[in-house]
């Protein structure tokens, strides 16, 4: 709109209002009076053109976003921290208390003893915020003396840690927030509000599943993958506390009786025989094959709420393979040892699982 408002045509469009009998060559006592108001005016446009950007959801971005969608009640999800399963072992691999507050690094990260799950097993969380507390497994250092300690280890994530949400994934959610209005329980009211606690990447609503006044809502995580039962729980006692179903203790209405569950893994096994270039061998192509085809299982978990079943795809997973420097074809690609294209369970997500590579 505003990108023809270019110092030259502002200048120009000034000279132009001066008579032509007066001097407004460059250097001329006119010219240098209005070639400075013209540059700040070309620099106005540029910044009208920017604000008015700002003011659109579809533009805008940053605390401008979050000023436009807050306006709906939309706000952004803050970084959280990771929640990990923590094991404790003392001589002869006895199990070990370990005192809540406790302190232990790993991973480079610090890790705090919340709460205790069973004789020598305790929920960890990470002092330090967003995903990088999900990664790394392995041995823990105790921070301070822990009486009996012979050997810890971080083990799996239970509730995943999130990121501050981008820009793009808050934009998304309030344009489905005005697409489709939540309220009083509906499939977007469980989608919205589920999809906004700790842990949880995604949510599929199916209602009436089990009779009148029941909804089943299946979860993902929010690394995309089979939710911890940790977290499914905990997800439960949120929105519909067992013992307590249809009361409304929750974010459920009163009179739903809401089932929480979690995405199942289905896992997929790869075979295929290469064509390799001169020279290549197979082991320098087998870790990038298995992260090409790691990546086309995670765009499907990422589009699993939006879809009723995923499809693995033979030719997919053979696009990649040959995206690979060094792969010159592939052939006789299996799935779970079908040479078919694999339909998944309705709430099904593919995890990898092996990839076997031959050589032609």
């Amino acid at each position: 709109m505003y990108e023809a408002h270019t110092y030259e045509v502002i200048l120009k469009r000034m000279l132009d209002r001066i008579s032509n009998d007066l001097d407004k060559r460059e250097g001329s006592v006119i010219y240098d009076a209005l070639a400075p108001a013209a540059a700040e005016l070309a620099q106005m446009y540029g910044e009208l053109e920017v604000n008015l950007s700002l003011s659109f959801a579809d533009t805008a971005s940053g605390e401008y976003l979050e000023r436009r969608t807050a306006e709906f009640g939309i706000r952004r999800k803050l970084a959280t921290k990771a929640r990990r399963k923590g094991m404790f072992f003392g001589t002869n691999n006895t199990t070990v208390h370990v005192p809540l507050g406790s302190r232990f690094s790993g991973a480079s990260l610090t890790y705090v003893v919340i709460d205790r799950l069973s004789d020598g097993h305790y929920m960890l969380e990470s002092e330090a915020t967003g995903s990088v507390g999900n990664q790394g497994f392995g041995n823990l250092l105790p921070l301070g003396f822990v009486h009996g300690l012979e050997r810890a280890e971080l083990a799996e994530i239970v509730i995943p840690g999130e990121d501050d949400e981008t820009d793009t994934a808050l934009r998304e959610r309030y344009l489905d927030s005005l697409a489709e209005q939540a309220f009083g329980g509906n499939a977007a009211d469980y989608r919205t509000k589920i999809g906004e606690l700790a842990g949880v990447g995604a949510v599929k609503v199916t209602p009436a599943w089990n009779g009148g006044g029941t909804v089943k809502c299946t979860l993902i995580s929010a690394e995309f993958s089979v939710p911890d039962p940790l977290l499914i729980s905990e997800v439960q006692a949120k929105v519909d506390p067992i013992g307590s179903q249809g009361k409304g203790l929750g974010i459920a209405p009163i009179g739903h009786h809401v089932t929480i569950t979690g995405a199942i893994g289905t896992t997929i096994n790869v075979q295929t025989t290469l064509t390799l270039a001169n020279g290549v061998t197979v082991g320098q192509v087998r870790e990038e094959i298995q992260s090409a085809i790691a990546a086309y299982l995670l765009t499907l978990r990422q589009s699993w709420k939006d879809i009723s079943q995923h499809i693995v795809r033979i030719n997919q997973i053979e696009t990649r393979i040959l995206a690979v420097s060094g792969i010159v074809d592939t052939a006789g690609t299996t799935i779970n040892g079908s040479s078919s294209n694999l339909t998944l369970e309705q709430d099904a997500i593919p995890i990898l699982g092996t990839v076997t590579l031959h050589v032609g």
